[in-house]
């Protein structure tokens, strides 16, 4: 027994706990219906599946550690820690993964990278015979069918195509070289 400020308490025992084996299959047979809970209250399955995992994560955690108490209702528990937890991250959306439709800005590195690029694909360029280099620029870097290069150039596209395809092969064997 210890005493703390004239008050007897009983000291936690560790065979009283929760072991990590227990808490798991206990978990398991609970996790459908808390899962449910869990969309319920998100509207959204990946919000659910993240609030039931970290859920997991916060419970083992303690049962691994042996300073689980072992609950008359585990459900209601379980489902209590999942609630603070969804709770929480009302409270504090900055802990939130904020989805957008922008990429996030590139660092900047002077031009550096896109200056090398530049002088990668020129190198690459003057590899290959004009037709060739004609074939590449507008179907690989323009965008253009192999029908709308052909009538650019005033070729077949069949030709365009060959054309575009030796030009690749060449351009492998020159990356592959260096």
């Amino acid at each position: 027994m210890e005493t703390s400020g004239g008050i007897c308490a009983p000291a936690p025992r560790t065979d009283d706990r929760v072991g990590p084996g227990e808490f798991d299959a206990s978990f398991t047979a609970d996790m459908p219906r808390l899962r449910r809970r869990l969309l319920a209250l998100t509207g959204n399955p990946h919000d659910a599946d993240d609030l039931l995992q970290e859920t997991y994560l916060r419970l083992s955690r303690r049962a691994r550690a042996r300073s689980l108490a072992p609950q008359r209702h585990p459900y209601a528990y379980t489902c209590a820690v999942a609630l603070n937890l969804l709770r929480d991250s009302w409270l504090h959306p900055s802990r939130r993964e904020r989805v957008t439709d922008r990429l996030p800005e590139s660092g900047w590195d002077g031009g550096l990278g896109t200056y090398e690029a530049s002088a990668t694909a020129l190198a690459l360029l003057s590899v290959l015979s004009p037709k060739e280099a004609a074939a590449v620029i507008l179907v690989d870097l323009e965008g253009l069918s192999h029908d709308s290069a052909g009538e650019r150039l005033g070729a077949h596209r069949g030709t365009v195509q060959r054309n575009r395809m030796r030009a690749l092969a060449k351009m492998r064997a020159a990356l592959t070289a260096q």
